[in-house]
């Protein structure tokens, strides 16, 4: 007997599902690579398909709320994720054809012992869906924001900024490079335009990451241009000790380190640790690593600098990561702002007497940010504020408040760019006595 030929784009499709499944269950998504499908275009449509059902996600509930009269089945195995991917295509992506996205659903299905009874629901609501696919692409875009997100950030930023975020979802993020020296000809040679100090700027690019000119010979490393500020505001002479706390995979160590001081990068995961050593090996630097708790870590003598990247609910890095909108609620982010003032009592302790600390998280959320300047201040006799000029921050001058502090997020464009940034916070401090 024949062996029975699988159709064309079920093997992507089915990868593009589980993978989806994951994230809808709350895991970090992360693309599928090699591994998972080795033909590159198959790869790269499976990727797109999840990140479109993932920037879309807001919209698409209120397509199953109108498609499902009794909401989605319970125990459904992948029902779910291929529903929202056959989704995406068919609203969100309509050169890829309707045919294909009703035929390789109802098929992935009956892949799955516990969702093959659903096979003809599949079918009948993506029918559905496809006859209201010109309605339901003109669904508004404040929908693509959780109601709660979107109120707490317009209070905080303006409803004109908010609407930018919903825009800055869709387009997602471009690729920001930190030099590691000046370099024209290297710029030119990546397509790339400058930004804020040694920060430039891929819109686009028609390769892999390690493709690109300067990779292998380690003249740049990937990090965001707001991710690149509060290493830059350290402030002390060259050859100081400083302590990077929470250091994976590594882009804060390499700018302490192209900056002069003796810098030892610290992270308690040690899977994460393998990949800083390979990103500072690429790069010619040698830190300190060290793997331990920042919240209980005791050096042998206090270090003169400190820069906390403190874990946090990562809502600033939407534009990569969607799924930080959907997957992250106040407790989360309560749960989190408690470990970010374990983690500065303990960087306050490493810290020697005339010291700068530095605080940064990737959030939106000003109980990760500003608020947490006030606890520190109140909670950390000794802390004291030591604001950021405007003069510090020349082509993002608008992101220093009043204060002293820094707020960026994705409708601030840093110098010459105009694709905004990630959502960041900093704040610098000295230690007094």
């Amino acid at each position: 007997m024949a062996q029975r030929t699988e159709p064309a784009g079920l093997k992507l499709r089915l990868a593009a599902a589980e993978r989806l499944k994951t994230v809808l269950a709350g895991e970090h998504f992360t693309p599928l690579g090699a591994s998972d499908l080795a033909d590159g275009r198959d790869r790269a449509l499976a990727n797109r398909l999840i990140t479109t059902a993932l920037r879309r996600h807001g919209q698409i509930d209120v397509m199953l709320a109108d498609l499902l009269e009794k909401g989605l089945p319970a125990r459904a195995g992948s029902f779910e994720a291929v529903l929202r991917l056959s989704l995406a295509q068919l609203v969100f992506l309509p050169d890829l054809g309707a045919h294909s996205a009703l035929f390789l659903a109802v098929e992935a299905i009956k892949r799955d012992a516990k969702a093959r009874h659903l096979s003809g629901l599949m079918n009948a609501v993506l029918r559905r869906a496809q006859a209201n696919s010109a309605r339901y692409g003109l669904m508004d875009d404040a929908l693509l924001l959780p109601e709660h997100f979107a109120t707490g950030w317009t209070a905080a930023y303006g409803a004109d900024a908010v609407a930018q975020f919903a825009t800055a979802l869709i387009e997602g993020a471009p690729l920001d490079l930190t030099l590691r020296d000046n370099d024209p000809e290297l710029i030119e040679a990546l397509g790339a335009e400058p930004l804020l100090a040694d920060s430039i700027r891929l819109e686009s690019r028609d390769r892999a990451v390690e493709a690109l000119p300067g990779y292998d010979e380690g003249r740049w490393w990937v990090q965001d241009a707001a991710s690149a500020i509060p290493a830059r505001l350290m402030g002390l002479e060259a050859g100081r000790g400083v302590l990077d706390l929470c250091a994976a995979p590594g882009g804060k160590t390499a700018q302490l380190i192209k900056a002069g001081y003796k810098v030892t990068a610290l992270d308690s995961d040690g899977t994460r640790l393998p990949r800083l050593r390979q990103n500072m090996e690429r790069l010619g630097y040698a830190p300190g690593v060290v793997e331990a708790d920042a919240a209980n870590y005791d050096p042998t003598s206090p270090f003169d600098g400190i820069l906390l990247d403190a874990p946090c609910s990562a809502t600033g890095t939407f534009r990569r990561h969607p799924e930080v909108l959907w997957n992250r609620s106040a407790r989360d982010i309560a749960g989190r702002v408690t470990l970010q003032q374990a983690l500065l009592t303990n960087a306050f302790r490493c810290l020697a007497p005339g010291g700068t600390l530095i605080y940064c998280v990737c959030s939106l959320e000003p109980a990760e940010g500003e608020q947490q300047v006030t606890w520190a201040l109140d909670a950390l006799p000794g802390l004291e504020l030591w604001p950021i000029a405007r003069d510090e921050m020349t082509g993002l001058e608008q992101a220093v408040s009043a204060e002293g502090l820094i707020r960026t997020h994705p409708a601030m464009s840093p110098g010459n760019g105009n694709a905004g940034m990630d959502g960041f916070f900093v704040a610098r401090f000295r230690r007094t006595r």
